[in-house]
């Protein structure tokens, strides 16, 4: 019984338009601002994820295209980057 009121409320909420489960680890502007810094060769994958607060495995979840290698990234396709948070 306790199942089933659990999936009910989660039905109901979804239904509502609410947002279930955990929050993405990063939004729009933190993956266009890893991808721009990936495609400069001098920074690395673990200081851009220090940079953004997140995990080097975040950076790669985020950004698939680093599993083809970095020069998939540095080949131009990189989107234009707004100026970084302060």
């Amino acid at each position: 019984m306790h199942k089933d009121g659990r999936i009910v409320r989660g039905v109901a909420a979804h239904a509502r338009g609410a947002r279930l489960g955990r929050p993405p680890a990063m939004g729009e502007e933190e993956i266009r601002h890893a991808r721009a810094l990936l495609a400069r060769p001098e920074n690395s994958t673990s200081s851009i994820a220090k940079l953004l607060g997140v995990s080097r495995n975040t950076i790669y979840q985020y950004v698939p295209e680093l599993a083809a290698g970095r020069d998939s990234l540095v080949a131009g396709n990189a989107p234009a980057l707004p100026s970084p948070r302060s």
